[in-house]
């Protein structure tokens, strides 16, 4: 990161989610857009449910569904990006997979991917050695988008940690802090300008 540009991020993406309604992963990607949505970003998910209605991706298909246009336009004009996931087995869910997939239709951009943006990434998973992998494995995707990971990576052990309340609130102080933290980091990211 650099201190040599003009605005911070206004437009977040966030994905990520699984079949479950309301997954932890999706619900603290919710938190992190909500933190952004307080610094003043304007904010829009696609969580488990929207990513289960994308087909899966084809690069030899020339037509793309609404769906998958809705999501692509999304990220093209993010200026920066949340995706979360479960760890399954040291890994992250198919349905995120499919959707980064989805996005190699970024390639020809003049941005291409997610060149010039911050990711923040969360994890969820039953143990710590799963969501090291799993946000591991995402922060290579991410540099291989020629994205720039936030340093703060959020990730929750679901055998150890309770983070939500009855009600679905955070209540979690240290998931709450890097969440808190996370946000910071993507809305405060600067990109040198590009001669």
């Amino acid at each position: 990161m650099t201190e040599n540009s003009t605005a911070a991020p206004r437009r977040i993406v966030g994905l990520g989610g699984t079949f479950r309604q309301a997954s932890s992963s999706e619900r603290i990607v919710r938190a992190v857009l909500a933190e952004c949505a307080a610094m003043g970003a304007e904010t829009v998910m696609f969580d488990g449910p929207a990513l289960a209605a994308l087909p899966h991706f084809n690069p030899e298909q020339a037509e793309r569904t609404a769906e998958e246009l809705a999501l692509v336009e999304a990220v093209r004009m993010a200026d920066g990006i949340v995706i979360g996931s479960p760890g399954y087995h040291g890994g992250y869910s198919g349905l995120v997979k499919n959707a980064i997939d989805l996005l190699e239709d970024l390639r020809g951009d003049a941005r291409v991917y997610f060149d010039g943006r911050p990711v923040g990434l969360v994890v969820t998973a039953a143990g710590w050695q799963a969501c090291g992998t799993t946000l591991s494995a995402l922060r290579d995707v991410v540099h291989a988008m020629r994205g720039w990971p936030t340093p703060v990576g959020v990730g929750v052990n679901s055998v150890e940690q309770r983070p939500f309340a009855p009600d679905g609130s955070l209540i979690d102080e240290a998931v709450a802090r890097a969440v808190r933290a996370q946000a910071e980091q993507i809305m405060g990211f600067r990109v040198e300008a590009r001669a």
